[in-house]
């Protein structure tokens, strides 16, 4: 039996390490944080692919993709002045917050339901993060606009701006039937002309103002949350 827990992880990580150093690859020694973001988007997106319609062996080389980037991230870093550090930094360091954000689990603290669990993160959170001011705070502005929609409703409901309990505008029933209606309202927006991405993107910056002012001025949430209900 290996004393090793993980030897195939740490074989990749000598093969990156491989790679990188004198004699490796040249390619591999030129690599920034900032070039090999173009790549982990392209993974990320190939990855969720192989989550919704793929193998198992799809599945099993996608994983292994984005976790190649994690791998080459942190031996860039290692390497980097003003960084230092690896890849059991990474892992240290995410350790330390999951048990630190599931206190229902490794703590005394209850947390019976998802609903709950989902609370007590919101507040751990925001603890950890005292600098954010802003519900917006930490939402990538880059993220698909679907995604990015689906991620201010959250935080508009919360503030007040969107009504949580409001009744769905367009009732339905499955997602078979929503993908349908969105292919629809995408394919009479390029009938006419319009880019369905950047109208709903111009739209969430105003709902995204909305939440701004309503947290500047919490009386004013109600009201807005009324209206756009």
């Amino acid at each position: 039996m290996t004393d090793q827990p993980h030897p195939k992880l740490d074989e990749l990580i000598a093969v990156l390490a491989r790679l990188r150093a004198p004699g490796g690859c040249a390619w591999d020694r030129e690599q920034t944080h900032e070039s090999l973001v173009q790549y982990l988007i392209e993974e990320t997106y190939e990855l969720v692919d192989a989550i919704e319609s793929g193998s198992r062996d799809e599945l099993v080389e996608e994983l292994g993709d984005v976790l190649y980037q994690v791998i080459f991230h942190a031996d860039i870093a290692a390497a980097t002045e003003g960084e230092r550090f690896d890849i059991e930094d990474v892992a240290a360091h995410m350790t330390a917050k999951m048990i630190g954000r599931h206190p229902h689990v490794f703590g005394d603290t209850a947390a019976e339901t998802a609903q709950e669990v989902v609370a007590l993160w919101d507040d751990l959170k925001a603890a950890e993060k005292p600098h954010r001011t802003s519900v917006l705070d930490g939402i990538p502005q880059g993220m698909p606009a679907l995604a990015l929609a689906d991620k201010l409703i959250g935080r508009g409901q919360k503030v007040g701006v969107l009504a949580a309990d409001a009744p769905a505008v367009v009732p339905l029933r499955d997602e078979d039937e929503l993908g349908g209606l969105l292919l629809a309202i995408v394919s009479s927006a390029k009938a006419n002309g319009l880019d369905a991405e950047r109208a709903l993107r111009v739209t969430l910056r105003g709902l995204q103002d909305e939440i701004r002012e309503a947290e500047s001025d919490p009386f004013d949430a109600g009201v807005v949350g009324t209206a756009r209900s």
